[in-house]
């Protein structure tokens, strides 16, 4: 029996949430619904001249899977049709990725301007890494806009931050920094971990290039280690492909494919996490045991007016600051029987950590004070859990501090 083939569907007239779920699908001769997952280091040609032809880059399709398989493809292509950009690559992890975007084009004399309030691995790239080779940095307080066009110099080629910044969730203006980024003919490039996909939308604002761990909330089930990396076509083919190439941080294979399963139910999940954290934070602000709420769903966040502008929620983290320092913060944590404690996030469970002896444990007190992380911060990843069941977990806290 002849069929007519139907023809592909187009991601740009697809909402988000179908998206998430038709985006990028490669079938195999079988039709298979499911995604197949590919694990084969490499592939045969039927010709010699196949494989030079392949290797010159004159004919597509797959040579090796450190940087091209068709499961990887998939995944990428997904979170391509979804962020809107026109090309995406894989990683092992998001500080591949974040390492990758920066060591793919940057060379020894560049100069880097980043935001102080980064998540600790992050600035040590910025801060420690990067100076080793030649590319120096300035650290601005990444709100004030004037720190972003002083630190300019005539050799600065990049701007790096985070919006929601990792812990205290400062919200950025990228759009306004992406002007000052263009005007240095630097090239912007934001971690939107916090956000999502869902919730901001970077390249659209006027950054280059976005990144991601999508260990977080796109696997989404503590399952398994990944990232991305999202510009052009150009910034993909001139730095990230041939980077990823020859020097080897890709994504697995099976990593792809649980990424790629993890992002059917994305919308879903960030959605109620979303909602439960906004009811969370409320709770919190609520109680004299607490000194500080930051949520940027809430109307007394320092960037208000701007969260309504550049996100389309408040997201699915909480920063709070417990009353009685490093001593009243433990005893909060270690009295929770619901939420644990760990240093992922965006995960279907509930997780708390204290950032200032974990994540951000290197700085010194004077560094984490500039970045606003005091002995009694706790970083709040919200669940999935009901979330009347959260609220009497965050009563047994309270009563212990």
């Amino acid at each position: 029996m002849s069929s007519i083939p139907r023809p592909p569907l187009d991601p740009e007239e697809l909402r988000p949430e179908s998206r998430l779920i038709h985006s990028g699908i490669l079938r195999s001769q079988f039709g298979e619904n499911a995604e197949a997952l590919f694990l084969t280091q490499g592939f045969v040609y039927d010709e010699a001249e196949t494989a030079e032809a392949r290797f010159s880059n004159k004919e597509p399709g797959f040579v090796y899977s450190r940087y091209g398989n068709p499961t990887i493809a998939m995944f990428e292509g997904r979170l391509a049709a979804l962020e809107g950009a026109e090309a995406c690559r894989g990683t092992a992890s998001g500080m591949a990725a974040v390492t990758s975007s920066l060591l793919c084009f940057l060379k020894a004399g560049d100069h880097v301007v980043a935001a102080k309030a980064l998540f600790g691995s992050c600035r040590w790239v910025i801060e420690e890494f990067l100076p080793r080779y030649g590319v120096p940095c300035t650290l601005v307080d990444g709100t004030d806009l004037a720190q972003w066009k002083a630190a300019v110099r005539p050799e600065t080629k990049a701007f790096f931050l985070e919006s929601p910044t990792n812990p205290t969730l400062d919200v950025l203006d990228i759009a306004a920094i992406a002007r000052i980024a263009k005007a240095a003919n630097a090239k912007l490039i934001v971690d939107n971990v916090f956000a999502t996909p869902l919730l901001q939308s970077p390249l659209q604002l006027g950054a280059d290039v976005v990144v991601y761990s999508t260990t977080k909330h796109i696997d989404g089930q503590g399952r398994c280690l990944g990232g991305a990396v999202l510009s052009s076509e150009k910034f993909i083919m001139d730095y990230m492909h041939n980077f990823l190439r020859q020097t080897g941080p890709s994504i697995s294979p099976f990593n792809a494919w649980i990424m790629l399963k993890g992002m059917e139910t994305l919308s879903v999940r960030v959605e109620r996490m979303q909602t439960n954290a906004a009811k969370l934070a409320d709770i919190l602000a609520a109680s004299s045991k607490v000194k500080k709420v930051i949520y940027p769903g809430r109307a007394d966040h320092p960037q208000a007016a701007l969260v309504k502008r550049q996100m389309k929620g408040g997201g699915t983290l909480i920063a709070v600051e417990i009353d009685g320092g490093k001593a009243g913060a433990f005893r909060f944590c270690n009295a929770l029987r619901l939420i644990r404690v760990s240093n992922n996030l965006g995960d279907t469970k509930s997780l708390v950590v204290h950032p200032a002896t974990t994540t951000h444990q290197r700085f010194t007190p004077e560094a984490r004070a500039e970045m606003g992380i005091g002995d009694g911060l706790l970083r709040l990843s919200v669940g999935l859990e009901h979330v009347d069941d959260l609220a009497d977990d965050v009563g047994r806290g309270f009563k212990a501090v």
